[in-house]
């Protein structure tokens, strides 16, 4: 509580303060570490399964900008110039990182996470035995549960301002296909299977196809089957088709984990991941 109200300062007083001095710099870091550590998150899902977004964390990492110039490093033959330093002792966190891949620090890898060459920015956070795949990008604050499955080329969107927004929520168990794109505080539920090139973001519907409803915009339900798909919308100059998320299948809880029922489904229906 210390922290966060120190941030608080800091932040109402931005642009008065020596955001380069020693005191405020240590502040700042202190909250970037916790991050780091995974022992603070930016958001959470609240007793009621309300998005719960910790403004401070957010506000912590909008001063680190602020507050650093661009410094150059190098790693091998390759040379950077960033103002974050990239995360590191990988070893000891118990993370798998191929070469190719990057995550900056301030952003939570758990044990057991494998990176292809891949990204995860600052404020991420990604749990425990998720593969994050070949040119997957986890934007800033995202949070994508416990065995999760980032495959190809995926785009997790992220977001820092405003402080106040949600970021995107990939919960446990999750498979989003090849090029999916999720942003602007999105949500994918536990167990759920999004096909490759699926879009969604909060103006996406989502629709059941067995009843034809719209469930949802921008949320994917817990333990089901979702793909690409497009409505007829009438204008003035005619009718088109705008994108939308359809829902093909629902799955008992845990279901996702029988790969040949699954695939044997996705054959059927001609649908790829």
């Amino acid at each position: 509580m210390e922290l966060k109200e120190r941030i608080g300062e800091i932040w109402a007083d931005r642009e008065s303060l020596d955001l380069s001095s020693q005191e405020v710099r240590g502040a700042i870091s202190e909250a970037i570490d916790a991050l780091d550590s995974g022992t603070v998150r930016v958001a959470e899902y609240g007793t009621a399964g309300e998005v719960v977004v910790h403004e401070w964390l957010k506000q912590a990492i909008l001063l680190l900008f602020r507050a650093s110039g661009a410094e150059v490093s190098h790693s091998g033959p390759f040379e950077f110039r960033d103002k974050i330093p990239l995360k590191g002792q990988y070893e000891k966190l118990g993370v798998r990182v191929v070469p190719g891949a990057s995550a900056r620090w301030g952003a939570y890898l758990a044990p057991g996470v494998t990176m292809m060459p891949s990204y995860v920015n600052i404020g991420a956070r990604v749990g425990g035995g998720t593969m994050v795949d070949t040119w997957a990008t986890v934007g800033s604050c995202a949070q994508i549960g416990e065995r999760v499955h980032l495959a190809g080329g995926v785009g997790i969107g992220g977001v820092l301002e405003p402080p106040q927004a949600a970021p995107v929520f990939i919960d446990d168990d999750a498979f989003i296909g090849s090029r999916a794109m999720i942003t602007e505080g999105a949500r994918v539920g536990s167990g759920a299977v999004v096909g490759a090139g699926v879009i969604l973001n909060p103006s996406i519907p989502v629709i059941d196809t067995e009843t034809g409803l719209e469930v949802s915009r921008g949320v994917i339900p817990p333990w089901c089957v979702a793909v690409a798909g497009s409505r007829k919308r009438a204008y003035p100059g005619g009718e088109f088709y705008l994108p939308c998320v359809l829902i093909i299948k629902r799955m008992a809880e845990g279901e996702r984990h029988d790969k040949a029922a699954l695939n044997a489904f996705l054959r059927d229906e001609g649908i790829a991941l």
